[in-house]
C-alpha cells in the first residue's frame, strides 16, 4: 500500500511529461507523500507550478534555490524516499544513469538513492529499439533498477509502435503492488506455455507455424509481477524475458513440450496454455537432408500429442487451466466446444478476421469465455495490456 510512503518522482524532457500530473494526483489519492524533481528540459513541456500544486510542495530543479541560495541536498532526498520513479525517462537520462553521468539534480539523486528505483521510458520507436538504448536498459536492470515497459501505440513522431510511456494508472498500480504485503498471486505456482513447436522433416526442415511467443511471454511476466512463481515452457522464439525470477525452459517439438509441461503441471495452481502446438508431425524423420531429386515429395503426417487435452484430463478441481483458440469461422461456438473438450476453466478467443490480432503482431484482440459460457470482449490492445486483462480474470477466478 502507498499510504504513508515517500515517493520521489523524476520528470525528464519528454512530450509524455504532461502525464506526470495525472500520476501525482493518483499517488496523492492513494496516500503517498510526493516530491518532484524535474530536469531543466522537462520544464519546457509542463510547468513546475502545475506539478507543485498537485504534489503540495516545491518542485526541485537545481542544486540550489536561485533567490535564496539555499542548497538542495540530493543525499537527503535519496534517504527520504521509499521509492524513486522516473516517469517519463528519456533515452538521454537513461544513458546518463547507465554511465554514471551527473550533470543535474535528478541524476545526482539517482546516484545517491538507496531506495528501489522504477524507470518508465518514453521515446520514439527507433530510439527505444536502438541497440545503445537497449544496452543501457540491460545494464540498469543488472544494477537492480525496475523498468516499467513502454506501451504500443501512436507516437509523437507519427510512427506507431513501442515507446509510449505506460499509462499513469498502471504506473501507480505498479508502485502500489510493490508495497503490497500480499500480492494477489503470492504463493501461487503458475505454468505457462508459449511460442510454436517445430516438427522435424529432416535436419534442416520442419513443420511449424507463425507464432512469435509474445502473448505467452507477456502473460508469464504479468503473473510473476503479481507474486506467482512462474515456469515458462517455450518453443522456438526470439522473445526474451525481462523478469529473471521466471524459470524458462526451452523446447522444440510438441512431444518435448508435453513432457516438460507434464512435469510441472501437477504442482501448478494455474496453467496458461498459450503455445501454438503443431497439430501434425512427419510420420518419419530423415536423418539426412532430403535432396531435391524428384518433382514431387510426399510426406506422411501423424497427429502430435494434444497437450491441452492430456493435461485437462489430469486437472484437479482446485486448478485453473486457461486455453487459447485461434479461429477463422464460427469463432464463439468453436471456442466453447474446445473449452468443454479440453476441460478448460477459461478460453481466450482470437479471430483471424480481426486486423492486428493473432500471430506476429504486437497487438491482440480477445474475448474471454468461462465455463458458464459468459463472454467478455476487449478492444485491440498491445499484447502486454492484453496480458493484464487475462491475468485480471485469472486472479479473480483463482481467488474465488
Amino acid at each position: 500500500m502507498l499510504r504513508g510512503k515517500n515517493i520521489l518522482l523524476g520528470v525528464t524532457g519528454s512530450i509524455a511529461a504532461y502525464k506526470a500530473a495525472v500520476l501525482i494526483r493518483l499517488l496523492v489519492k492513494k496516500g503517498a507523500s510526493i516530491k518532484v524533481i524535474m530536469t531543466p528540459s522537462a520544464t519546457e513541456f509542463i510547468g513546475p507550478l502545475t506539478l507543485s500544486t498537485l504534489s503540495k510542495g516545491p518542485v526541485l530543479i537545481d542544486f540550489y534555490e536561485k533567490n535564496s541560495g539555499e542548497w538542495t541536498s540530493h543525499v537527503e532526498l535519496g534517504l527520504w524516499a521509499d521509492a524513486f520513479i522516473i516517469a517519463p525517462a528519456t533515452a538521454n537520462t537513461i544513458a546518463k544513469f547507465a554511465n554514471g553521468l551527473c550533470d543535474n539534480l535528478l541524476t545526482a539523486v539517482y546516484l545517491s538513492a538507496r531506495c528501489p528505483v522504477f524507470i518508465a521510458p518514453a521515446m520514439d520507436l527507433d530510439m527505444y529499439r536502438h541497440p545503445t538504448t537497449q544496452g543501457n536498459i540491460k545494464m540498469l536492470k543488472s544494477h537492480g533498477n525496475r523498468f516499467i515497459d513502454t506501451e504500443y501505440g501512436e507516437l509523437a513522431s507519427g510512427l506507431t509502435g513501442e515507446g509510449r510511456m505506460a499509462k499513469p494508472e498502471y504506473l501507480a498500480e505498479v508502485l502500489d503492488s510493490f508495497f503490497e504485503e500480499d500480492l494477489p498471486l503470492k504463493n501461487k505456482k503458475a505454468l505457462v506455455t508459449a511460442g510454436p513447436t517445430y516438427e522435424a522433416i529432416d535436419p534442416v526442415r520442419f513443420i511449424g507455424n507463425h507464432s512469435s511467443g509474445k502473448m505467452g511471454y507477456a502473460i508469464a511476466e504479468e503473473l510473476a509481477s503479481r507474486g506467482a512463481e512462474v515456469v515458462l515452457v517455450s518453443g522456438p522464439t526470439n522473445q526474451t524475458l525481462k523478469d529473471s525470477s521466471i524459470q524458462l525452459i526451452h523446447v522444440t517439438a510438441a512431444q518435448e513440450m508435453y513432457e516438460k509441461t507434464a512435469n510441472f503441471f501437477e504442482d501448478s495452481d494455474i496453467a496458461v496454455l498459450a503455445a501454438a502446438v503443431a497439430d501434425y508431425k512427419p510420420t518419419q524423420t530423415s536423418d539426412q537432408k532430403i535432396k531435391k531429386e524428384k518433382d514431387n515429395l510426399t510426406i506422411k503426417l501423424t497427429k502430435t500429442v494434444d497437450i491441452a487435452e492430456a493435461l485437462g484430463k489430469r486437472k484437479r478441481e482446485e486448478q485453473l487451466v486457461v486455453g487459447f483458440a485461434l479461429e477463422t469461422d464460427n469463432e464463439l461456438d468453436n471456442a466453447r466446444k474446445k473449452l468443454e473438450k479440453k476441460n478448460f476453466d477459461l478460453i481466450i478467443l482470437n479471430s483471424m478476421k480481426d486486423p492486428g490480432a493473432g500471430f506476429g503482431y504486437d497487438t491482440n484482440k480477445i474475448t474471454i469465455i468461462d465455463r458458464s459460457g459468459a463472454t467478455k470482449s476487449f478492444d485491440l490492445k498491445a499484447k502486454r495490456e492484453v496480458a493484464r486483462d487475462i491475468v485480471d480474470e485469472i486472479t479473480v477466478k483463482i481467488n474465488g
